[in-house]
């Protein structure tokens, strides 16, 4: 179905099939001779307000900022992920202008009848297929110019993803990639500075936080637990120090099975015992520090 679109010449309301607009602050006489149709599908029309063609408005709502800006809301999601090789990031490369064939966080523009965190989970889900995966607002981009086709505030998010467990098979564009961290390719528009903002948050949240366990599988081993520290913290860290420090935590539940990959005597698995964190934290303030 297709809308004739007008403007008023008195306010500029974007309208559909307007009969007369009765002065600047006035009621719009709007009269829809397709509202009971139904769409080329056969499904119900989107409920739309009959002042704003916008869905999920009130009709009756007056029309108090027509005379502001209109500015596109956009969320870029930030997606660190691990596997024994280190801290990686997911990009896109684009397939439109502005900056098409280049590479770029996984975004999209916010929608009417949703909120940014259900925006970046949206988003998160399209290319991933994944659902409930650790991710936290980070910041809001605002640069006049910093999207050339239109004027566009972006709020970035960073999302945490288990590679080892999920085998890339979540990945559904055949222009994503997995980049290990440091080899990660110049981004557009302000990309390269939202990365180096969420590595700031993530390496600063993993010292008091154990957020750093959303990124390894369910069962792990204390190999794999320093190496992880170790991309995300960018340095090297003594293991018997930091062992020590981990079991002084008392956070994790030790396993009777052995990973038998790396050594013929194996190593020992480990699962975080997040109801035992809970516990300590709600009874005398534990606090997770390395």
């Amino acid at each position: 179905m297709q809308f004739s679109k007008n403007y008023c010449d008195k306010c500029y309301v974007n309208t559909y099939n307007v009969q007369k607009c009765l002065d600047l602050f006035g009621i719009l006489n709007i009269k829809f001779s397709m509202a009971s149709r139904k769409n080329g599908q056969g499904e119900p029309m989107e409920q739309t307000s009959l002042q704003t063609g916008k869905p999920g408005m009130d009709p009756s709502a007056p029309q108090i900022y027509t005379r502001e800006d209109k500015v596109l809301l956009a969320v870029d999601c930030i997606i660190f992920g691990f596997d024994r090789n280190g801290l990686k990031l997911l990009l896109i490369k684009r397939r439109f202008e502005p900056e098409k064939g280049k590479w770029s966080l996984i975004g999209g523009f916010l929608k009417q009848n949703e909120t940014l965190d259900q925006a970046a989970a949206r988003v998160l889900h399209r290319l991933t297929g994944l659902k409930d995966i650790y991710m936290e607002q980070l910041y809001a981009y605002s640069q006049v110019n910093r999207d050339p086709a239109e004027r566009t505030v972006s709020v970035a998010y960073f999302a945490l993803i288990d590679v080892a467990s999920h085998q890339f098979e979540g990945i559904r564009d055949e222009d994503a990639y997995w980049f290990e961290l440091k080899k990660a390719p110049a981004l557009i528009f302000d990309h390269d500075q939202m990365v180096e903002k969420g590595l700031a948050r993530l390496r600063r949240k993993a010292l008091n936080l154990p957020i750093g366990f959303e990124l390894l599988p369910e069962k792990f081993t204390m190999r794999e637990l320093q190496s992880l520290y170790e991309s995300i913290l960018d340095r090297k860290l003594d293991k018997r120090n930091f062992i020590s420090k981990i079991k002084t935590l008392d956070v994790l539940q030790q396993l009777d099975e052995k990973d038998m990959s790396s050594s013929r005597k194996g190593a020992y698995l480990y699962q975080f015992d997040k109801e035992k964190y809970d516990r300590k934290v709600a009874e005398d303030g534990f606090s997770f520090k390395l």
